[in-house]
């Protein structure tokens, strides 16, 4: 009897194992395939949660700061050459209602243009009294403190009231200023 050539038995083994190597390879890539698709999946999850999550936001922010009454103050800063901006505290209708201490990255970001929301919180209609009290550095780097009280009348709907502390450079003081909507 003739002996089996190692090459014919080589191959035979070889096309043997090549339907098994390529079930196994596809099973191999069955469990990324399903990766894949959890990944995409668990995006949508991510984007629906944070769509949610603003949602919620809004509603909390309509509930608890409901249109009719709701008041919002806002600070702003042009120039900033006479004045530099330590601390502000608001009093609304005799009672404090935001203190707030700055640093030094706040103040520069005010001096660019930014404006900061100090105080939103509700009213009653009718006429109110908004104190605002800035401490900081004056002129010559004297230490300055200045009360501005600004008196409003809240009518239906939001109002808004934005504080402004300019240069004046007739006076080479700061001044202090508001503008209010509704």
């Amino acid at each position: 009897m003739k002996k089996p050539n190692r090459i014919a038995v080589f191959f035979l083994l070889i096309s043997l194992l090549i339907p098994q190597c390529l079930s196994l390879a596809e099973e191999a890539t069955a469990p990324r395939k399903e990766i894949e698709s959890l990944d995409g999946q668990v995006q949508d999850l991510k984007e629906k949660i944070v769509e949610m999550n603003t949602l919620l936001f809004r509603l909390q922010e309509d509930l608890l700061f409901p249109e009719e009454s709701s008041v919002v103050v806002f600070l702003a800063v042009e120039g900033g050459n006479y004045f530099v901006l330590d601390s502000v505290k608001l009093n609304l209708d005799d009672k404090l209602v935001t203190s707030y201490l700055y640093t030094d990255r706040e103040v520069g970001a005010l001096r660019k243009g930014g404006v900061q929301r100090l105080y939103m919180g509700n009213v009653k209609s009718g006429d109110h009294q908004l104190v605002a009290i800035f401490t900081g550095k004056g002129p010559q780097e004297k230490d300055y403190k200045r009360a501005e009280t600004i008196h409003f009348n809240k009518e239906s709907g939001a109002a808004f009231i934005k504080i402004i502390i300019r240069d004046s450079s007739a006076k080479e003081q700061p001044e202090f200023t508001h503008e209010t909507w509704n």
